[in-house]
């Protein structure tokens, strides 16, 4: 294991109450899962695997010495596991789809680094994520010929609306105000960076950064060919997402009463399946998906 790294509300809330997100960073699938090739496979195909973990520390620490967490009530987590070398494909900016750069140009916390190569790595790799986020997306934003003028805020804000999107999940507009106005002295100082070094690899012409306010210029053609790629690619990461969320039903364990809670979470609407839909989810849990389809909460 390489790294380990800490993201999501949960970090961005400041606790430990709902599902805390990790990442768990291997170095290849086989020494993963010696005993699976089924794991190995859906790994390599399909990254990450997603798994769910609960813990209790009054039940489960042991008797000596006293857990420091003792009393907090159940610790719950989704884990996902991905080579290194697949997460750095996944925040490149010629990655198809969002899936990883859209999380890690968002804050995350390096709970665990094997090495300071480890270390070194992810960091890289969070960096490069809040690059692609800004090449891939900032082509969205108002523009006059050559020039667009907007604000770290906008930019974010676009760009969480339309990686959400992307998926098969849905955010409410105060979630994604919300993502910002958690942290905006990072977000704002990591859109300038971003812009610098996209000026320097001669995507843009040229930028003029006044705080948290930014004009940047960049041809026309290139800014509607970035819109196009990334309509393009709009029903791969549609498809891709509902792949990944039924290979995760394979190795997440008890995941209806989670997407559910999640849904209602983001959205505010609420689904009571039936106990036979809880059993069998795919082969009584349509009229339910045809349901959050119809009402647009999973687009």
């Amino acid at each position: 294991m390489a790294a380990v790294l800490f993201y999501g509300s949960c970090l961005r809330r400041g606790t430990h109450e709902g599902v805390l997100d990790l990442y768990v960073l291997v170095d290849d699938y086989p020494s993963t899962y010696p005993g699976s090739r089924y794991l190995r496979f859906a790994n390599r195909v399909i990254p990450p695997n997603v798994f769910f973990l609960s813990l209790d520390p009054d039940r489960d620490r042991p008797p000596d010495p006293p857990a420091r967490n003792a009393g907090l009530g159940i610790l719950r987590c989704k884990y996902a596991v991905i080579s290194t070398r697949d997460f750095a494909r996944g925040v490149r900016a010629s990655s198809l789809h969002p899936y990883l750069w859209a999380r890690f140009s968002q804050p995350a916390v390096l709970a665990y680094a094997r090495d300071e190569a480890s270390r070194a790595f992810a960091a890289r790799c969070a960096a490069e994520s809040v690059v692609t986020l800004v090449r891939r997306l900032g082509c969205f934003l108002p523009a006059h010929g050559r020039s667009q003028r907007f604000s770290s805020s906008a930019l974010w804000q676009e760009a969480f609306r339309r990686t959400y999107a992307s998926e098969l999940r849905t955010e409410s507009e105060a979630a994604v105000r919300g993502n910002y106005d958690a942290a905006p002295e990072r977000y704002d100082a990591l859109a300038g960076l971003a812009l610098e070094q996209l000026e320097r690899e001669g995507f843009l012409d040229a930028i003029a950064v006044r705080g948290a306010s930014f004009e940047v210029e960049m041809p026309p053609l290139r800014r509607t060919l970035a819109r196009a790629r990334w309509w393009a690619l709009w029903p791969y990461c549609k498809l891709l997402a509902f792949a990944r969320l039924v290979k995760n039903a394979t190795t997440f364990g008890d995941w209806v009463p989670y997407i559910l809670w999640k849904i209602e979470r983001h959205s505010g609407f609420r689904v009571e399946p039936t106990e036979k839909q809880l059993r069998h989810p795919f082969l009584y849990g349509w009229p339910v998906l045809f349901r959050l389809l119809w009402r647009r909460e999973i687009r």
